[in-house]
């Protein structure tokens, strides 16, 4: 089927940056708008710092309102704060291993902002790092499963409930690499990724009749304050990013790139935006190649 110039230049082809709407009647390009969720509200979990944080300032760059849950108060504020204010950013304290907690988070943010169109599962921990089996706590594995995978489940009932009547939303939730393979982290933090990988394709299964896409996002290594205290013995240096991004870099498959939080985000507001209207139960990995590479062989290792 052909599409005539004309056709192209009213059409809802995506922007991008660098062009403007009269060089879109005149181009084959796809342009992305500048502000891809304009419009929108977003409730951020875990979003006071870290990947949590990058994914909250991207979202207000284009055009979202937004809702931090954290347990962090004064960090959590002062990202609202540096975002506009309480107009277009927002701050609730919550815990989101308790129901009651995500429940008010949703139900604050519709009262405040009148809806709620993307819910972000960010927040997740590590976990003690005990790699032998034989003595790994087993209430400490609970408190890992409860944060990384019953947060996202909470997350996603209490989304749903404003979004099916809706018939429209957009759930992320934050995996990792080690929802794909084994062997890089502890057993704890491994098995709640892979869940939350299980739960994404599950829930978009149901919700898929309501129109409603659910996808997550598993990153390799990123230099957070969370991840960086987890820098095993022997790679840390003076400057503690600069050991982690070397430790990543090193393991790590793509070269001359380095993993940070902000294209973390970045692939999450791909999926939070309409651009990805027909993506649902994707697991996307942004690891730079990690997962698809056997480190054991090594097949095209340099010599």
């Amino acid at each position: 089927m052909s599409t005539s110039k004309s056709e192209l230049s009213t059409s809802n082809n995506l922007l991008l940056p660098h062009q403007s709407k009269s060089e879109l009647s005149t181009s084959n390009n796809l342009l992305l708008p500048h502000e891809r969720l304009a419009g929108k509200v977003a409730i951020v979990t875990g979003g006071a710092s870290g990947i949590g944080e990058s994914i909250v300032s991207l979202f207000r760059q284009h055009g979202a309102k937004v809702c931090v849950v954290d347990l962090q108060d004064e960090l959590g504020r002062q990202v609202c704060d540096s975002l506009g204010g309480d107009s277009n950013a927002c701050y609730i304290h919550g815990d989101v291993t308790v129901e009651d907690d995500l429940r008010r988070a949703v139900e604050f943010t519709v009262e405040k902002f009148g809806t709620l169109d993307i819910m972000v599962n960010n927040a997740g921990i590590c976990g003690t790092p005990v790699f032998d089996i034989r003595y790994a706590d087993v209430g400490e594995f609970q408190r890992v499963f409860d944060v990384n995978c019953k947060a996202v489940f909470m997350g996603m009932k209490y989304a749903a409930q404003v979004m099916i009547p809706r018939g429209k939303g957009s759930i992320v939730s934050l995996a990792s690499v080690a929802s794909q393979v084994g062997g890089i982290s502890p057993h704890a933090y491994t098995g709640s990724k892979h869940a939350v990988v299980g739960l994404t394709k599950n829930v978009a299964a149901e919700l898929g009749q309501y129109g409603i896409r659910v996808n997550c996002v598993s990153p390799y290594a990123v230099p957070t304050s969370l991840a960086m205290a987890h820098l095993p013995e022997g790679e840390a240096k003076d400057d503690a990013l600069e050991g982690f991004l070397a430790f990543a870099e090193k393991n790590g498959n793509l070269k001359g790139a380095r993993l940070m939080p902000k294209d973390v985000a970045n692939a999450v507001l791909y999926l939070a935006s309409d651009e990805a209207q027909y993506v649902s139960g994707l697991n996307l990995v942004v690891d730079g190649g990690f997962t698809a590479v056997n480190h054991a062989l090594g097949a095209f290792t340099k010599k």
